[in-house]
């Protein structure tokens, strides 16, 4: 008679403790994998990233480019540069802001559209500074790595998994990588990883970590000051000075708040760009800017972030009929035209955008 006393071994029952080693288990949750990552040193990380590819691989790097995005893939490129046959880095958004076309142009960031590729030329897919649940092009595909600082979704899976939330840029832990893998960055590197830093944290206002101080001391070092400020400075175009002359002309200033609509803009950053230019002004405490974008109402908020909250503000008035949101200094609300009333849209101008506000400001 045989025995029955020896369980039967079940291969889907245990899970990996590490990222990478098997294909055949389970796959964990984002937030699972993550801890596992968390625990790990920067050398662990990056050995545990690396050993994800062969020397024959095609590697796919996807983005919704902005600066922290675009010099993290940068840096991601380097690390693989030596690794594998082929890198390329593609976005999925539509890149218009001058800041970051003076950031590609000045460090000579190779970009690619994201639709221009065929899945099947790569054979390993990254994805930088975001999460296939932030953007339905990017859900398409299934990573083989995802390193992020946003908040953890869920929804999708990836043999490595490196989200830190704590930190204030994707570019810290990415500088993390490269120190760790004892890689010097390029001038053009530095310069783009320090950028990506200070834009993401601004300017360490918003939250970071000691490791981001720690980065942006390191890349300080190595960075060209005069192409960090052509980057910074590079705000507008001449063809967008006359949305300052509609704001001049526009401008309603009521207790200490700064309101303007500067009817149809051709991109709706400019609106971000004039909204920042007025928080200059002393004495200040809101500056609330709103055009008309591709049968959208944009509205942008400023404040001080003192006794005030913009996010807040902004979900208030338009939560409820479009996206809207933010941090207490800076948020947006973005409401398609469909979705407000009539009788609201027919002349909309600054005074129309001081009635709705001032109902929400005490």
């Amino acid at each position: 008679m045989s025995s029955n006393n020896n369980p039967k071994k079940d291969n889907n029952s245990s899970k990996s403790k590490s990222q990478g080693n098997s294909t055949e288990q389970e796959p964990l949750s984002p937030e699972a994998s993550a801890k596992i990552t968390k625990r790990m040193s920067n050398r662990e990380r990056v050995r545990a990233f690396l050993s994800l590819f062969k020397r024959e691989d095609h590697v796919l790097i996807n983005i919704v480019a902005d600066p922290d995005a675009m010099a993290s893939a940068l840096a991601i490129k380097r690390l693989l540069a030596r690794r594998v046959d082929e890198i390329v880095i593609a976005h999925v958004n539509e890149i218009k802001r001058v800041n970051n076309l003076a950031m590609i142009n000045l460090l000579k960031i190779p970009l690619n559209r994201f639709r221009t590729f065929k899945r099947d030329k790569f054979t390993k897919f990254v994805l930088i500074d975001s999460q296939p649940s932030h953007n339905p092009e990017l859900a398409r595909f299934q990573y083989d790595a995802v390193i992020d600082h946003h908040p953890i979704t869920d929804g999708w899976d990836a043999p490595f998994v490196d989200i830190r939330n704590d930190y204030g840029a994707t570019a810290s832990m990415i500088t993390e990588y490269l120190r760790a893998a004892n890689i010097k960055p390029s001038v053009a590197l530095s310069t783009a990883l320090f950028y990506a830093i200070k834009t993401d944290t601004q300017n360490f206002a918003k939250k970071a970590t000691a490791q981001d101080v720690f980065c942006f001391q390191y890349l300080f070092k190595r960075i060209n000051q005069n192409l960090l400020r052509r980057i910074e400075t590079a705000d507008v175009r001449k063809s967008e000075l006359k949305y300052f002359k509609a704001a001049f002309d526009a401008i309603k200033i009521s207790k200490n708040r700064i309101y303007a609509h500067l009817g149809k803009v051709g991109n709706p950053d400019i609106l971000v760009v004039v909204a920042d230019f007025f928080t200059h002004v002393h004495d200040i405490g809101w500056v609330i800017i709103s055009g008309i974008y591709s049968e959208k109402l944009v509205v942008i908020f400023r404040c001080d972030g003192y006794r005030k909250d913009a996010g807040k503000l902004a979900q208030r008035l338009f939560g409820d009929v479009g996206s809207a949101g933010g941090h207490r200094q800076s948020a947006r609300a973005e409401v398609p035209l469909k979705n407000l009333p009539p009788h609201l849209l027919k002349n909309f101008c600054t005074r129309t955008l001081q009635r709705l506000i001032k109902k929400h400001l005490a």
